[in-house]
């Protein structure tokens, strides 16, 4: 196919200027040197001079990270990189990384932006982009998402600061999970309640046998 395209053109440079190839070839860098050389002359040296890296805009360098120490997911959401002035973060297994290095990626308009402000553990075990995988739970996965998790994990790790941790959900809380001051002591006076109460009874009750006690020997020595 090759060998035939090449004799195609061979008889087509013959055919319109009556020259071989390897003449036509040759006038033809020829042509092209004396054009190099005539065009310099009409050319200032500036012109030619490389653009040196002091042309080109230089991005703006990235503040340094700031650490945030233990904040919660709904805080989290205030860095997902809509907002220019505020670092771009990420988080996975509740420790939360500064991405604003890699803003191509997790900023807006980038492949993994629905990430951005987001423990999204799951969805990268899973290498999943639905909304529903957005979360740090982890439960239920298997092996293999759960070493690809760790790999993601190292990569954060390596390459990123990590600035804080996503505060923890009790669920129910502290206060539901521990017995309230007031509960215990309202359980404390109950008891002590019950027992004066059970202290007064049995003090009666002595009171009445002791004057039974005391009638009957009245009545034998009557």
């Amino acid at each position: 196919m090759v060998v035939e395209l090449w004799e195609t053109v061979k008889e087509t440079i013959t055919a319109y200027t009556g020259l071989s190839p390897a003449a036509f070839f040759t006038v033809l860098a020829l042509a092209f040197a004396v054009y190099q050389v005539v065009s310099g002359f009409f050319v200032s040296p500036g012109e030619h001079r490389p653009r040196s890296t002091e042309d080109y805009p230089q991005p703006e360098p990235l503040p340094p990270p700031v650490q945030l120490g233990e904040i919660t997911e709904e805080e989290l959401k205030q860095y997902d990189g809509s907002d220019s002035k505020k670092p771009l973060l990420m988080a996975i297994k509740g420790q939360i990384y500064d991405v604003s290095q890699s803003r191509m990626f997790y900023g807006p308009g980038g492949p993994y932006a629905l990430f951005a402000g987001k423990d999204a553990s799951r969805a990268l075990a899973k290498m999943s982009f639905e909304e529903t995988d957005l979360t740090g739970d982890i439960s239920g996965l298997g092996p293999f998402e759960l070493d690809a998790l760790q790999d993601w994990e190292y990569k954060f790790m390596s390459k990123y600061v990590k600035v804080g941790t996503i505060q923890k959900n009790d669920g129910d809380g502290k206060e539901s999970a521990e017995p309230s001051t007031n509960t215990v002591e309202e359980a404390s006076a109950e008891v002590a309640h019950g027992e004066t109460s059970r202290s007064i009874e049995e003090k009666t009750e002595e009171t009445a046998e002791k004057k039974d006690v005391a009638n009957g020997d009245a009545a034998k020595e009557d």
